[in-house]
């Protein structure tokens, strides 16, 4: 039986469209002059990667001369409702209320490094809890 296909991207991918999110729309190379701050990658890789997105419905392409430019179909919260659901699935039976629970726990920190977190934290955020108002 073959594997549904997942929506979460993987991280090339995913990359290829948060430059595209954030361009609207853009060619090969205005994409790759985007992730290329992160990852030194080809043109033609960034080229296959954009390819790849199209199959899967994430982006769309029309033809602008020679050039194809290309412009997300797949909203962030969209994307990031995916990553959610599959954290939740795999991790935590699909329990929103054990994913909050376990957000809630104080992270535990080696006590080598717990100087240094309570050094850079923030005034008033020294207890090592993540805070759940950010996610």
């Amino acid at each position: 039986m073959p594997k549904a296909a997942r929506e979460v991207l993987p991280p090339l991918e995913l990359l290829c469209l948060n430059a595209l999110w954030s361009l609207r729309e853009g060619n090969v190379r205005e994409v790759r002059e985007i992730v290329v701050q992160v990852r030194p990658l080809a043109y033609t890789t960034i080229m296959t990667v954009l390819d790849r997105l199209v199959r899967k419905g994430k982006i769309s392409r029309r033809k602008v001369g020679r050039a194809f430019v290309y412009s997300p179909q797949a909203s962030r919260d969209a994307m990031r409702r995916a990553a959610i659901r599959e954290l939740l699935d795999g991790f935590f039976e699909g329990s929103e209320e054990q994913l909050i629970l376990f957000l809630g726990k104080s992270v535990e920190v080696p006590a080598a490094s717990a100087a240094a977190t309570s050094a850079a934290a923030a005034p008033g955020d020294t207890d090592g809890r993540i805070d759940t108002v950010l996610l």
